[in-house]
This record gives structure tokens, C-alpha cells and sequence, in this order.
């Protein structure tokens, strides 16, 4: 697999950082002096993630990812979205969280048997481990985030 860099200059000590891609969306800290490096285009929000790169984005990522697949016109969608941000921002650096369109990205959601959404998938190493059909209450998704990486 061909890995694609991003060179970030640590704006605290002004040392040149090599940073994984794949890795742009863990909050990375400086080599030399510990610093979170700002990635340019980085957010703390859930990764949006398509059938062009999902595998580089989400089978390919070295830790837990959990994986919200929803469409626009969902109204299950919409109310579990926001739950799906905030967990983003507040599990940054311990996994990854990522949207799929379903509606934009059939393939990807053929492959693993999407029928219903919202769906939530849950990834490590690349495979599949636990999955949740519906908007469920937050409590639910921490249930097996928890159980995931314990």
C-alpha cells in the first residue's frame, strides 16, 4: 500500500513533522517538543469518508473506527448526527469517527450490507466487530465503545 504524507511545521518549536495521512485526523503531536500540530483542513469532527477512500480511511486505520452510514433524508439520521459529532470531539485520539453517505457511496454500503439507517459499524483491523441498527441513545454507542476497547 502506497502511504501519502503530510509535512506540517510545528508552529511552537518551528520542527518539520512527517505525518501519515491516514493519521491527519489523530490530533498529532510535534516529534520534538510534544506540541499538538495544527493539520491543515483538520477538524474535530467525524471523518467523511466515500467509497474512493474508504479503504484507506477506514480499513487501513490501526485502531477502533466507528462508522455512522446515513443519508440526508433520514430523519433517524439527523437526530443521531449530532450524538455522532459530539462523540467525535470527545473520543478524538482514542478512535477514529467516521461517516458514509449511503445515498453518494452505494458500494461501499453494498459491501456491508446496509439496509437500514441509520447504521453504525464499528471497525478494527480492517474488519467488522459489532454494529448498531437505528438512532439510538448515546449511552447505547458508549455501551460498545467501551467493550470495544477495554
Amino acid at each position: 500500500m502506497v502511504q501519502d504524507y503530510l509535512y506540517v511545521t510545528c508552529t511552537k518549536c518551528g520542527a518539520k513533522n512527517r505525518i501519515p495521512e491516514v493519521r491527519a485526523n489523530d490530533h498529532p503531536a510535534c516529534g520534538k517538543c510534544k506540541a499538538k500540530l495544527s493539520i491543515p483542513g483538520g477538524h474535530d469532527g467525524p471523518v467523511a469518508v466515500s467509497d474512493a477512500d474508504f479503504a484507506r480511511q477506514v480499513v487501513s486505520y490501526d485502531g477502533l473506527v466507528m462508522l455512522d452510514c446515513w443519508a440526508p433524508w433520514c430523519g433517524p439520521c439527523r437526530t443521531l448526527g449530532p450524538v455522532v459529532d459530539q462523540m467525535a470531539r470527545d473520543y478524538r485520539g482514542r478512535i477514529r469517527v467516521a461517516k458514509l453517505n449511503v445515498d453518494e457511496n452505494p458500494r461501499t454500503a453494498s459491501t456491508y450490507g446496509i439496509q437500514s439507517i441509520p447504521t453504525v459499524l464499528f471497525f478494527r483491523a480492517g474488519k467488522v466487530v459489532d454494529s448498531v441498527v437505528g438512532a439510538v441513545p448515546r449511552a447505547e454507542l458508549e455501551r460498545h465503545i467501551r467493550s470495544l476497547i477495554s
